[in-house]
Formats: C-alpha cells, structure tokens, sequence
C-alpha cells in the first residue's frame, strides 16, 4: 500500500539563464521532477519549476527556445535552487539573476549548482572562502576570476551544507542522488539510482577524469561480478576476492572498474558497505557492532568513521534523521527533507 506523505513537497526551483545547458535542466527535472512509482508514495518528494528571467530562453548553441516559463520570483518560494551551467562563463551574469540567487540564499534556501553553474554562484559572492568545484576545463578561468573560492577542481562534487556544487554535466546525476541519499537516506536514493540506471554512489571526492586505456582483453560486464559481490558484503572480501572471482589479475579488474564505473574496486567496495550500513540503520538496527559486522565494515569505530566521511553524520545523528523505530521498517521514503 503507498505511503503517505505528511508535509508538501519539497519545493525546487531551476534557474534556466541564456544559453544554459540542455542536458543539466533534463538532469534537475529527472531527478526531481518525476513521479517515483518505485517509492510506492502517495506523493511527490519534491515540486520542480523551471524559471528563467525572460520568459523565451534560447538553449545552448541554440539547439531550442524555451518559452512560457515563469520568471525569477519563483526562485523566492523555492526550498531548493539549482543552478545549472553555460559554456560562455566569463560574461557575467545579469544582476536580476544575480540578485535572485543571492535572495535564495539569504533566506535559507539550499542553492546548487550543475558543472560552471558554479561561476553564477560565485559571481553572485555565495563562494567566498568556501568549498566549491566546477568543470576541469573551467577550473583555470574560475580561479582567474573568483580567487577567493577554495576551489577543488578534481572532485565530483562538494557539499558545504546550505551550497552543494557539481563538476560536470554527468557529475550533477551524482550530485543528485547525493541530495536524495542526504535527504530521505541511502535506501531511497538506491531506489532512484535504480529506476535511473545510475551507479547509486559514487564518492564525492573521486577525480573528475580518469584514464581510460584500451582493455587488454574482451571487457565483459562487471554486472554478475558486482551482484555476487553484493551478496556477501558481510564476509572479508578483498580485491583479490574480486579479481580471482573474475578470473583476472587485480590490475586488470582495477582497470575495468575504472573504465566502467570511473572508481576503483577498493572504492567501490567501501562505498557498497557504507550504503548497506545506512540501509541496516535505517531499518531499525541500533546495535553498531551488528551493523559494522553485517555491512562488513568490521569494527564499530570503523563504521563511525566510514559513515562520518560519506554522510557529514554519526551513526546516532544518521539514525535520529532516517532511522524508523526499531523493527518497524519504516520506509525512509516517507519522510521530507529536513
């Protein structure tokens, strides 16, 4: 039976400027504008609105014109702003953009930004002394014109809290789980990566590009390897585990997985066992000896740790914000952002 949703939906607002890219408006709407059956609610998580300071908006490279949409006041009753990117970064923003992103900002919204979304954000003087990532290629040019950024130019993403920035076009589907999981918690945001296609998580601190070389052999999927892994997340697998599973050396399985999921087999594992840790929290589990022996983290400390370095949480904060009562399995879904 569905669960219902006891507030309203969590507001989002994209912010859709001159020649903004065609592919992060579609991500923002993916992520959070479509029904999700697969939660089995009775409502929406979140309400998207697309808003633009003119109400025809021609896309990158003009591909299309986006007509009819509202203007910028809807970024004022928005509880999330996004902010996606344009390849012309060096010319400024217009002050009407600029001044409704500082608004959003000053009255508590959570401003996000997709690839060079982060120069808007920059430009509009919210990343000051802070964290911020934007696209490799831009990363020179951002420093040139905003050096009082911290900018980190080899990461997927950067949560400050209350500003979140996304590297790259495909890093904002990342950024984007990131808010499910930190929002409504780990099984809910693997629910959307499913329906998605998407690998539901991937560290916010991985490099933006990798190598890629030419396999040495046929490179068949890591589907069947990846699922077996799963299932044993509690033993004491290894990479030797995995690469003796795959019937390769641990060089060519570390090149694979770089190839196909842009990690490494270490990381992915840890990541695995993070995610089914936040999972058996969410599920009632109090005992951190249980979840760190369960999730194959091994130790409590451990768990701690791991946990604290993915979600900014302790496993007693994680529990108080996604945790249902003991037993109960609640589903995280049925909750709002907080």
């Amino acid at each position: 039976m569905p669960q219902e949703s006891s507030h309203a939906p969590h507001r989002v607002a994209v912010l859709v400027d001159a020649g903004t890219n065609p592919f992060e408006v579609g991500v923002a709407t993916e992520m959070f504008g479509l029904p999700r059956p697969e939660l089995g609610l009775d409502g929406p998580l979140y309400e998207v609105t697309l808003c633009a300071p003119a109400p025809g908006i021609r896309m990158n490279h003009g591909f299309f014109t986006m007509s009819g949409l509202p203007g910028l006041e809807a970024v004022d009753t928005a509880d999330t702003l996004i902010v996606p990117g344009r390849p012309d970064n060096v010319v400024p923003r217009g002050p009407d953009v600029l001044a409704a992103i500082r608004r959003a900002h000053a009255r508590g919204a959570r401003v996000v930004s997709f690839c060079t979304g982060s120069f808007a954000l920059a430009e509009a003087g919210l990343l000051d002394d802070r964290r911020a990532t934007t696209h490799w290629m831009w990363a020179q040019a951002f420093r040139e014109l905003h050096p009082a950024v911290r900018l980190e130019p080899d990461v997927l993403f950067v949560d400050e809290g209350d500003i979140l920035t996304a590297a790259g076009s495909a890093a904002a589907l990342d950024l984007g789980l990131h808010i499910w999981r930190r929002d409504h918690g780990a099984e809910t945001a693997n629910a959307v990566s499913r329906r998605l296609v998407f690998a539901a998580h991937r560290d916010g601190g991985q490099r933006q590009f990798v190598e890629r070389p030419v396999p040495e052999v046929p490179d068949d999927s890591l589907g069947p390897l990846l699922a077996w892994a799963q299932e044993r997340l509690g033993e004491p697998l290894t990479v030797a585990d995995l690469a003796a599973r795959a019937a390769v050396s641990p060089a060519t399985l570390h090149r694979r997985f770089r190839s196909r999921l842009g990690t490494t087999p270490l990381a992915w594992l840890t990541g695995e066992r993070v995610a089914l840790a936040c999972r058996l929290i969410e599920r009632g589990e109090e005992r951190l000896d249980v979840v760190a022996a369960r999730s194959g983290l091994g130790t409590a400390a451990n768990l701690r740790a791991r946990l604290r370095r993915e979600t900014g949480l302790s496993p007693s904060a994680y529990r108080k914000r996604f945790g249902g009562a003991p037993g109960n399995g609640t589903p995280p879904g049925s909750r709002v952002a907080v």
